[in-house]
């Protein structure tokens, strides 16, 4: 379908309009962190009618009645929809959705926004903050890549001032140190018809390490417990913090070959095994790995409808078999609110290669997670949508993604990635540590075998 997308900038003040210069946060830039500016960088301030709330904290202790091996429960399970926008009242509110949002409301008449009212729960642990604006001098950029920013673990560039800027603080997000998890995806054709994919991670930053390594950011364990045909699959992978210093390093274990092989292609566009063509590795988290093919342009700051505090849609109780209907998630499992987010725009640079030729992602001010995305094809079609719903871990104060859904506008195929929902609780195993030397090559062949 053609798209109709307009910059987004020319609904923005000048105010939000964002230098291009490459320099580190001066000391009263810094000075504003937890004062008119929240630890994190975000404005601490609501909006002027208060449809988004000033920032209070966030939400740092379970609700009552929550236990651990029940998932998270929903602190918002009251509340009603302040309203549901459809493909019949769309453009009144428009100025607030994305044009991947208003593309999948035309398409599916069984797809709707609810929109409930806004909580700014994000919050994370104070030596977080502590870190991020000890730092906030100190971390600069030099091209496409980072400085004094050695060890992940902070924000590198509260309140950012370009885009790369930004997408660093999507890339460093603090996930505890460390997780591991299994959780499901669901690739689904258009008739509505999908299969289970398991897949097992563990995901540890560099920080958490028994050994700290140079310029590394985390590495990564993923194997896959169905179909049969995946099982015994695994991939270890070791990511930069700075790709102009060094490059992702990648192996795959093939169990019908039980041998480790070097993986460059899990990276950029290529596509990852069980999600149908529907995913690319960059996909993941809603963007990782090197910026080398895009050219990036943080657009400025907007009030946005976006998929925030989804603990319904997490819901344990809930089977994917309730969940999926034909293009999509069921609405009604969604929350929507109106929080402010930073509009970076990624385009392929001359000569580079990618399947998404552009990119706009829409990162929540507070968190700096990307929340949802719209990609463009190389002959400026707009052609996949995707949603990260964010919920926050109150048990750990992290914020993180769940799940992670690419929808395919041209043929109704849909993939929805981290599902929690038929995993036995808790999914997710908060502040892992690991040892360096189980996530090294021989490891990986060890893991294999057993």
């Amino acid at each position: 379908m053609k798209a109709s997308f307009k910059k987004v900038a020319v609904a923005l003040t000048v105010a939000a309009c964002v230098s291009s210069a490459f320099a580190e946060m001066t000391a009263a830039e810094a000075d504003r962190l937890g004062k008119d500016l929240t630890p994190n960088g975000a404005e601490k301030a609501g909006n002027k009618d208060g449809s988004i709330p000033a920032w209070d904290g966030g939400l740092t202790k379970p609700p009552a009645g929550y236990k651990a091996d029940q998932g998270y429960i929903d602190p918002f399970k009251d509340e009603k929809p302040i309203v549901v926008i459809t493909a019949a009242n769309m453009e009144q509110y428009k100025d607030k959705l994305t044009p991947g949002l208003m593309a999948m409301l035309k398409k599916y008449p069984t797809f709707s926004v609810p929109v409930y009212p806004s909580h700014r729960t994000f919050a994370l642990p104070q030596k977080v903050y502590d870190l991020t604006k000890a730092n906030a001098t100190k971390v600069k950029l030099k091209g496409d890549g980072i400085e004094n920013y050695e060890r992940p673990g902070f924000t590198p560039f509260p309140n950012p001032k370009n885009g790369i800027e930004a997408m660093y603080n999507h890339r460093t997000w603090y996930f505890g140190g460390g997780y591991n998890r299994c959780t499901d995806w669901t690739p689904t054709r258009a008739n509505g018809e999908f299969y289970r994919v398991g897949f097992c991670e563990e995901f540890i930053a560099g920080s958490n390490f028994d050994q700290l390594q140079p310029n590394h950011i985390f590495s990564f364990y993923g194997l896959y417990d169905a179909p049969a045909t995946l099982i015994g699959t695994i991939y270890l992978v070791h990511d930069p913090i700075d790709y102009s210093k060094g490059a992702r390093q990648a192996w795959i274990y093939n169990a019908g070959q039980r041998r480790v092989r070097r993986a460059p292609d899990v990276a950029f566009d290529n596509v990852d095994d069980g999600t149908e063509g529907l995913r690319t590795s960059d996909d993941y988290w809603g963007f990782n790995g090197s910026f080398e093919r895009y050219n990036w342009k943080l657009i400025g700051k907007k009030e946005m409808y976006i998929p925030y505090n989804s603990y319904k849609l997490n819901d344990s109780k809930l089977k994917y078999a309730d969940m999926v209907t034909k293009g999509h998630l069921k609405s009604d499992l969604f929350r929507y609110e109106l929080h402010r987010v930073l509009v970076v725009e990624a385009t392929v640079k001359p000569g580079a290669s990618h399947v998404v030729a552009k990119r706009v992602f829409y990162l929540d001010e507070d968190s700096n997670l990307v929340a949802l995305a719209d990609g463009y094809d190389s002959r400026g079609n707009l052609w996949r949508f995707y949603e990260m719903p964010l919920i926050e871990a109150y048990d750990a104060q992290i914020m993180f993604q769940s799940p992670y859904i690419v929808h395919d506008l041209t043929n109704g195929k849909f993939i929805a990635s981290a599902l929690l929902n038929e995993r036995p609780a808790p999914a997710y195993k908060w502040g892992a540590t690991a040892k360096w030397s189980d996530f090294q090559m021989d490891a990986i062949r060890r893991r294999g075998t057993r």
